[in-house]
């Protein structure tokens, strides 16, 4: 599975962007985004911020689960108290061989099946800890571009752990 995960500000800017894929299952962690498909990424999950400010009052937790999908691309957000969207554009891989038992049971397989939703809740999870230990520097200003690399490793590896 290709992932395209980004933090959006209140403000509806960008605040972070990071692309990989799935590390699970012998993968290699690298994206599979086509050049073609790779560029409206950003797009996608922007014009989901709508339904996600729709959902988040309604919902009542900080985890909205998938909130939409554009062709087979799904789009899980999770919402922190000062209302900045953690937005995860997840691609399911292309089964183009036999569908064994295997693939079936495969988080990358169903991108709405628990256990992806309860892997992807604790991605969000474990990335908003480190999101909140980011913003907590008193060098960070409200709705400002996070530019550590030791928050982009930190992102990396919950990708890895988890998806």
């Amino acid at each position: 599975m290709s992932y395209y995960f980004a933090i959006v500000g209140t403000q509806d800017a960008p605040l972070f962007e990071y692309e990989f894929g799935t590390s699970k299952q012998g993968h290699d962690g690298l994206s599979r985004f086509s050049d073609q498909v790779r560029h409206l990424n950003q797009f996608i999950l922007h014009s989901s911020l709508d339904i996600a400010e729709e959902v988040q009052w309604a919902h009542g937790s900080m985890y909205l689960k998938c909130i939409d999908k554009f062709f087979d691309n799904y789009i899980s957000c999770f919402v922190t108290g000062a209302n900045v969207k953690f937005l995860l554009l997840h691609h399911p891989l292309n089964n183009t061989g036999g569908s064994g038992s295997r693939s079936s049971t495969a988080i990358g397989a169903n991108p709405t099946s628990p256990a992806t939703e309860e892997a992807i809740k604790l991605f969000f999870q474990e990335v908003y800890e480190n999101w909140v230990k980011a913003v907590m520097s008193p060098f960070y200003q409200n709705n400002m571009e996070v530019k550590s690399p030791v928050f982009r490793q930190r992102v990396a590896a919950a990708g890895r752990k988890y998806l």
